[in-house]
C-alpha cells in the first residue's frame, strides 16, 4: 500500500476542494502520469484567483458528471482554454435522501442503503457515460482533462477507480485514492436542520465498501474485468495499451 505522503497532489483553492492529479499511483514498474488527469468537487464557486490557479494545470476538457439540473443551478466556471464536455449522471437518489434527511429518526445505516443503490447504480445504468470519460481520455487532443461531480466524491469516485483499474492498479490502490476525499473534500453541502449526526456522517463520508461492491456489480455480467473494459467501456486491447501509454510513466 502506498502512503499519502506520495500523494495526491491537490490543489489548494478558495471556491473549491477536492480538486487532485490522479497521478503518482504506483502500477506495477510504473506510475501514473502526473499533469495529464484531475478530479475533483464542483467548479461552480472558483474565484478569480482560483481561475488563475486551475488555469496553469493547462487543462483542455472539463467533463461534468452532475445531472442536468445540478450543471444548470450551478454552472461550472472554466479556466480559459478549457472547454466542457458534459457526461450526465443524474442523482437517482437524490431526492429519496433529502426526504430521509429530513426526518429526525434517519440513520447512518439508512444514508448507507441510500448510496448502495446509486452506486450500484453507476455500475450497472451508467456505464455507457463512463465510456464517453474513457473516449476523452483516448483522445490526446483533449488532454489534459479533468472530470467532477458535485462533491467529486462518488460519480467522480467510480470514475476515478474505473480508470485506475484500467490503468492495472490494484483494489488497494484504488481504495486508498477514493478515500482521499476524506482528507481534501470540504464539506460545504447544506443539509437540512436536524440532520441527526450518523446520517450527516454517513452522508458527507467516503465507503470504499460501496465503491468495491460497485465495481464487482460492473464486471459480474461480463465474467472478468477485461471483459467488462471492452465490451461495455469499448476498450479492447489495443485501446487499453494506448491508454496505459499515455497516462503510465
Amino acid at each position: 500500500m502506498q502512503t499519502e505522503t506520495d500523494h495526491p497532489r491537490c490543489l489548494v483553492l478558495e471556491g473549491a476542494s477536492n480538486l487532485r492529479d490522479i497521478g503518482g499511483w504506483r502500477i506495477g514498474n510504473a506510475r501514473v502520469r502526473h499533469g495529464q488527469v484531475f478530479r475533483s468537487a464542483s467548479l461552480a464557486g472558483l474565484t478569480e484567483a482560483d481561475l488563475v490557479t486551475v488555469g496553469a494545470l493547462g487543462l483542455v476538457t472539463i467533463c461534468d458528471l452532475r445531472g442536468v439540473v445540478e450543471s444548470a443551478a450551478a454552472p461550472s466556471r472554466l479556466p480559459a482554454g478549457a472547454t466542457c464536455l458534459a457526461l450526465p449522471i443524474e442523482p437517482s437518489v437524490g431526492a429519496s435522501l433529502r426526504d430521509l434527511l429530513a426526518t429526525s429518526t434517519a440513520t447512518g445505516e439508512d444514508v448507507v442503503a441510500l448510496l448502495r443503490r446509486a452506486y450500484l447504480g453507476y455500475a450497472t445504468e451508467h456505464l455507457h457515460v463512463y465510456r464517453g470519460l474513457f473516449d476523452a481520455l483516448l483522445d490526446p487532443v483533449r488532454r489534459p482533462l479533468l472530470f467532477h461531480c458535485s462533491a467529486g466524491k462518488d460519480r467522480t469516485g467510480f470514475g476515478t477507480a474505473l480508470i485506475l483499474t484500467a490503468l492495472g492498479a490494484d483494489r488497494a490502490t484504488v481504495l486508498e485514492d477514493y478515500k482521499a476525499t476524506e482528507r481534501f473534500w470540504r464539506r460545504t453541502h447544506a443539509l437540512p436542520e436536524g440532520t441527526p449526526e450518523s446520517a450527516a456522517r454517513a452522508l458527507l463520508g467516503t465507503h470504499p465498501a460501496l465503491l468495491e461492491a460497485a465495481l464487482d456489480a460492473a464486471i459480474a455480467p461480463y465474467g472478468s474485468a477485461d471483459a467488462m473494459f471492452e465490451q461495455a467501456l469499448g476498450l479492447d486491447t489495443a485501446k487499453r495499451a494506448a491508454l496505459r501509454e499515455a497516462l503510465l510513466t
